[in-house]
C-alpha cells in the first residue's frame, strides 16, 4: 500500500483532543496539478466529546492486590509492542486531579485491541496520547520502541495512525473516489491519476464494496456503506495502527460484523494493530485483548471523607 506524508487537520487522521477541537492531518489546503481530477479539497474541523476519568487499561481484569502502576497489559511473548504506555500520568491543567494516573499498557500488531468503559473512564484521553494529539504529564508514550512526544507527531498522525470515527467524516457531497483521493493528496501519497483509481480500487475491494462504488456519491450510501469507504480511506495510505473510535454505533447488527470481519483481517491477514473504542459487548468479544477501564476506576477512585454530623443540640446553639 502507498505511504503518505501528512498535512494537519483530517477527518482521516484526526485522533480525539481532550476538552479541545482536533486538528489533524487529511484536510489541509493542497495544490492540484495537471493530473489530478479537479476536486475540491477542504479543510475540516474534527471536534470531539472532552475527555474524562481515567484508566489504566489492563488485557484482563486486576486482581485486587495489583498496584495501580504495575504493567498490566503485555504484548504476547516474542512480539515487541508497537505502542506502549509507560507509567503514563495525564491532568489537564496543574492543580486539577490526575485523569491517568501511572498507567502502563502495551499494544501489539497482529492483533484487535478493544478498549470499554462506561463515558468518564478515560477512553478519550487514552486515545488523544496514542494518536499524539496530547503528551502525557508524566512517563512516555512510545511508539516502536521510540518516546512519541520527541518524534514529529505532526508526520506520526499523517502517516503511522488512522483513525476511524463513528460519524464517518466524509464529504457527503463528494463521490467515493474524490474522498479517498483527497485523503492521499493530503498526505502526499498523489502519484497521479491512474494510480490513484487503481488505489481506490484495491482497497475498495478490501472493505468489499464493489467497483461500481467508485463513482457513487457519499450521500446515496447506507451507514454500513460509509463506514466501509472511511475504512477504505485510511487504507489508502497504509498505517500501521488503525484507531477506531465507535466505528459500530451507529450500524445495524449485520453492518457491525461486517465492519469487525474487516478489522479482524487488517489484523491477522495484514498485520496491523487494531484498537477499538466500543460500547458493544459483541465488539469487544471479537477482540484479541479487551480493556474495561471501569474496572480499574472502582479499583482506584478514592473514598471520600465523610463530613461527621453535628448532634442537633450543637447546631441549634450554632
Amino acid at each position: 500500500m502507498t505511504r503518505t506524508e501528512p498535512t494537519h487537520n483530517d477527518s482521516r487522521t484526526g485522533a480525539v483532543a481532550p476538552a479541545a477541537t482536533q486538528n489533524d492531518a487529511r484536510t489541509g489546503a493542497h495544490t492540484t496539478t495537471d493530473e489530478e481530477t479537479d476536486m475540491t479539497t477542504t479543510e475540516s474541523t474534527e471536534t470531539t466529546p472532552d475527555a474524562t476519568a481515567a484508566d489504566a487499561p489492563t488485557m484482563t481484569p486486576p486482581d485486587a492486590d495489583t498496584p495501580q502502576n504495575a504493567p498490566t497489559g503485555r504484548a504476547p511473548a516474542g512480539t515487541r509492542p508497537i505502542l506502549e504506555l509507560r507509567d503514563v500520568s495525564y491532568r489537564y491543567r496543574p492543580g486539577l486531579p490526575l485523569v491517568l494516573d501511572h498507567v502502563n499498557h502495551a499494544f501489539a500488531p497482529n492483533r484487535m485491541h478493544a478498549v470499554v468503559g462506561p463515558s468518564g473512564t478515560g477512553k478519550t484521553t487514552m486515545l488523544s496520547l496514542l494518536s499524539g494529539l496530547a503528551v502525557p504529564t508524566s512517563g512516555t508514550v512510545l511508539y516502536k520502541g521510540r518516546d512519541l512526544s520527541k518524534m514529529d507527531r505532526y508526520a506520526y498522525r499523517a502517516s503511522e495512525i488512522g483513525v476511524i470515527f463513528q460519524s464517518f467524516n466524509l464529504m457527503p457531497s463528494m463521490t467515493v473516489s474524490e474522498n479517498i483521493a483527497m485523503s492521499m493528496k493530503l498526505a502526499g501519497a498523489w502519484r497521479g491519476r491512474k494510480e490513484a483509481r487503481e488505489t481506490v480500487l484495491r482497497v475498495l475491494d478490501e472493505v468489499d464494496l464493489p467497483d461500481d462504488y467508485i463513482d457513487r456519491r457519499i450521500g446515496q450510501l447506507s451507514g454500513g456503506e460509509q463506514q466501509r469507504v472511511a475504512i477504505a480511506r485510511v487504507l489508502s495510505y497504509s498505517p500501521s495502527v488503525i484507531i477506531a473510535d465507535e466505528p459500530t454505533g451507529n450500524l445495524d447488527p449485520e453492518s457491525t460484523a461486517i465492519i469487525v470481519d474487516i478489522f479482524r483481517a487488517l489484523a491477522e491477514d495484514d498485520g496491523r494493530t487494531v484498537i477499538i473504542v466500543t460500547h458493544s459487548v459483541e465488539v469487544a468479544s471479537a477482540c484479541d485483548d479487551v480493556f474495561d477501564l471501569s474496572l480499574l476506576k472502582k479499583r482506584t477512585r478514592p473514598r471520600k471523607a465523610r463530613r461527621a454530623r453535628r448532634p442537633a443540640a450543637a447546631m441549634g446553639r450554632a
